[in-house]
């Protein structure tokens, strides 16, 4: 009698030899996305504190004394929260807090670590920048702060710091707080 193979039903003939189950290219896919927006992140760190000249000029860098949130904060004056964003450009606190939150985001998505809690800490940061932009001017409420919350949310979701990435060590495993 043939043996019919089920998704769900473990045949011990075919069981892999590590507790590990196989990825699928969704799982990929998830991890690709985590890697590239991990990097957009970083990369805003890296230029901003070092000045490449990508985004951020030398002159402006952080390390060079530049306030790496002036310059779109105060160009927030005009929009309807712009008194308040414009309030916080500049202010060390908030440098440090903006800066923080780029690098520690950045490298958890990454590496593959506290994907849950840099996406929550992303898509905070992500609303903030959306709100500052308001109203926006290319369309009535959506723009790419928001795609990359939901993308943050699905990251979260997928436990897409599993594949290709730290979310498999023992110690992540063992201690939900850092998946």
């Amino acid at each position: 009698m043939a043996t019919i193979f089920h998704p769900r039903t473990v045949h011990p003939e075919i069981v892999a030899t590590t507790d590990t189950p196989a990825k699928n290219p969704v799982q990929y896919v998830w991890a690709a996305a985590r890697v590239a927006l991990g990097w957009v992140f970083l990369w805003a760190f890296l230029d901003k504190t070092f000045g490449w000249g990508f985004a951020t000029p030398a002159a402006k860098a952080w390390i060079n004394g530049g306030s790496p949130t002036t310059g779109f904060l105060k160009g927030t004056g005009e929009n309807a929260l712009g008194g308040l964003f414009t309030a916080l450009a500049g202010q060390v606190w908030v440098d440090w807090l903006f800066m923080l939150g780029l690098l520690g985001v950045g490298a958890a998505l990454v590496l593959g670590v506290g994907t849950r809690i840099a996406a929550v800490a992303g898509a905070l940061m992500m609303a903030l920048m959306w709100a500052a932009e308001l109203p926006l001017t290319t369309n009535p409420f959506m723009d790419e702060h928001i795609i990359y919350a939901i993308v943050l949310a699905g990251l979260a979701l997928a436990d897409a710091g599993t594949t290709l990435g730290l979310g498999n060590l023992r110690i992540v495993r063992e201690h939900e707080w850092l998946k």
